[in-house]
């Protein structure tokens, strides 16, 4: 039997093992691991870092990071929550498959420079997709157990309602402070049942709708690579100010300061010119990055369909033909769309020249 805590019990070093203590299971695929020192020491870590297991996998010990779920305020032991990898494989399968309460791993850290401030204080913005939610659910349960009533809008993205990790948690953390607001977003339905939340792609104007004050707000971000992408290109294209953007990523967290690699986003420049090409109508028009595809066909003359203005309807869906442009939609084309070189020109932003089947 593991001892408790005693008062004057010394902080937990990376010199002694941890031992699972409990598994639980979250979503499909998706189980938490709780772990505690044999020795009873405490844990000192800041809400969003990592560790590193040990992993006893077949062919030789395997290194992985995860991030802490648990909250540093629950300083006996450290939880992390694991999901299933796609190929079926590596120390995510093997610990979902193999790792049970008794089984002790070498563990190193705490580490990793994305976590709330010393005081955290301020209003939050919490996005998160599939796994990313972790670090967001350590830094939501650490403002929730302060005491005091926080100011966190947290966006949840997953599949399916049943893919939401952590969504009972939340739903309890939530219904007994004011201020922590929830927004799940879902691909698709569960069959035979009720989903009353938000469906498709995170947007622009989900945002809006979730979260009016969102330029006021720090932003937290982690998930797929991919849709943290998708996440600075919205915020670019509103006009959030970046240097209160932070993200973590899933193939390399950063352990110190120096570490983070600035994503080498793609944002129009409004002194960059550009020219776009109306290849169907033999016209050419000279304009700058910041111009959308439409307003330059409008300005020389060109009538393409449209309705929404904001990439949510397709109706102004047109053919590149070459050239790049930087397309910030609201869910209105769809990604085989976007591979056969399709567009929506009112979203649409030339990067250089730019040839259009119009």
């Amino acid at each position: 039997m593991i001892p408790m805590p005693r008062e004057n019990t010394p902080l937990w070093s990376d010199t002694e093992v941890l031992e699972c203590v409990a598994v639980v299971p979250e979503a499909p695929g998706v189980k938490t691991f709780v772990f505690r020192p044999p020795s009873g020491a405490t844990f000192l870590f800041r809400a969003g870092q990592f560790i590193t297991l040990e992993l006893p996998v077949p062919g030789g010990p395997e290194h992985r990071t995860y991030t802490i779920s648990s909250s540093p305020t629950s300083n006996v032991y450290l939880a992390v929550t694991v999901k299933a990898q796609p190929d079926g494989r590596g120390g995510s399968r093997w610990m979902l498959e193999n790792l049970v309460p008794g089984m002790r791993l070498k563990v190193f850290g705490p580490a990793g420079v994305f976590h709330l401030p010393r005081q955290p204080d301020g209003k939050y913005l919490f996005i998160s997709a599939g796994s990313g939610v972790t670090p967001m659910m350590s830094m939501a349960t650490f403002l929730f157990e302060r005491g005091e009533d926080p100011d966190i809008s947290f966006v949840h993205c997953a599949r399916r309602p049943s893919d939401l990790i952590f969504r009972k948690r939340l739903e309890y953390m939530a219904s007994r402070v004011q201020g922590l607001k929830l927004h799940f977003v879902v691909g698709r339905d569960e069959p035979y049942e009720v989903w009353t939340g938000y469906r498709g792609r995170f947007n622009q104007l989900m945002l809006g709708l979730m979260t009016p004050d969102y330029l006021e707000r720090d932003v937290y971000c982690c998930g797929p690579e991919g849709f943290m992408q998708s996440v600075r290109d919205m915020l670019h294209s509103l006009g959030y100010d970046m240097a209160r953007y932070r993200q973590e990523s899933f193939d390399a967290p950063a352990e110190r300061v120096e570490d983070i690699i600035a994503p080498e986003d793609v944002v129009p420049q409004e002194m960059a010119p550009a020219e776009i090409v109306f290849a169907g109508s033999g016209v050419t028009a000279t304009c700058t990055e910041t111009d959308t595809l439409l307003a330059v066909a409008k300005a020389s003359g060109l009538n393409i369909p449209s309705g929404c203005n904001f990439g949510v309807c397709g109706t102004c869906k047109v053919r590149k033909v070459s050239g790049d442009v930087h397309m910030v939609h609201n869910g209105g084309i769809s990604e085989d769309d976007v591979a056969d070189g399709y567009v929506l020109a009112c979203c649409s932003r030339p990067l250089g020249r730019v040839e259009l089947d119009v």
